[in-house]
């Protein structure tokens, strides 16, 4: 059993290609520094993630698969899935032997799953462009944070960018502890220090203290708004959980209320408080 030891980065993975093909050796497995090796591992080799020999296993996949399929990769690649580095070796190891095109061959279980995979994360990205709320700060940035199941952050900065081109804003990752800054300028990584106890990081609202003068009013505004449309006749909670899951609901403004009365009636009832 042949082992590939690499750092877990997609520049790592494209190398990893490059060193397969080259050696003429190709992996059973890909594991990081750290890791247990299988019982039966007969060979290992650390791939050492070098720019150049990534960019051209990526020129070589640019002349056999479409663009849309290369986006699939670099978005499956964000699920951040313990198995995705092996898929995506498979599959980029078979498109680059296949003589035509393999991206829409969903008889094979890799291209399927794949598939499968990069769904889950296009629905996470929608999600977000749907149920991030930005909180206005006493120095006019707009805050909101979330915590998406899977790494979806990148794929929404442009929409972003061009949604409010006007305004300073800053997007952060709770569970990955990341986020990006927007001044009116360019787009910039961000980052807290770790073991950050800000309120705002852990429940995601800014202290009124934090917060714009208007913002609180703001709010209850929308909170108004929001229960004003709403018509109890056709209220249908199963179909409003389906489309707006409760693992959400801690961003939304106007979710706070039910979100308080679910909370407490399951610690009431004794039902584990699951939140998606």
């Amino acid at each position: 059993m042949t082992v590939f030891i690499y750092d877990r980065t997609f520049d790592g993975l494209l190398t990893a290609v490059f060193d397969a093909y080259f050696r003429k050796t190709f992996p059973d497995a890909l594991l990081s520094d750290g890791d247990s090796l299988p019982l039966f591992c007969s060979e290992t080799h650390t791939v050492i993630t070098d720019e150049e020999k990534a960019m051209r296993v990526w020129r070589g996949l640019q002349k056999k698969i479409s663009r849309s399929a290369l986006n699939c990769l670099t978005q499956s690649w964000l699920s951040e899935l313990p198995e995705v580095g092996m898929l995506l070796f498979r599959y980029i190891r078979k498109a680059i032997d296949s003589p035509r095109s393999i991206e829409t061959n969903f008889a094979d279980p890799d291209v399927l799953e794949l598939a499968q995979i990069w769904k889950k994360v296009d629905w996470e990205r929608t999600r977000m462009l749907q149920f991030v709320r930005f909180q206005k700060a006493a120095d006019g940035t707009f805050f909101a944070v979330f915590d998406p199941q899977y790494n979806a952050l990148p794929l929404t900065i442009e929409h972003f960018k061009d949604r409010f081109a006007d305004q300073k804003w800053v997007i952060y990752d709770m569970k990955r502890r990341y986020g990006f800054y927007y001044d009116l300028q360019e787009v910039v990584e961000i980052s807290f220090e770790d073991g950050s106890r800000e309120a705002h990081l852990i429940t995601g609202m800014l202290d009124e203290s934090l917060m714009d003068e208007d913002e609180k009013l703001f709010q209850q505004l929308w909170k108004t708004y929001f229960k004003a449309i709403s018509i109890k006749e056709r209220a249908n909670p199963r179909k409003h959980k389906q489309d707006m899951p409760v693992r959400y609901w801690k961003y939304l403004t106007e979710k706070q209320a039910d979100l308080a009365f679910t909370l407490t009636y399951r610690m009431f009832v004794g039902v584990p408080q699951r939140t998606d």
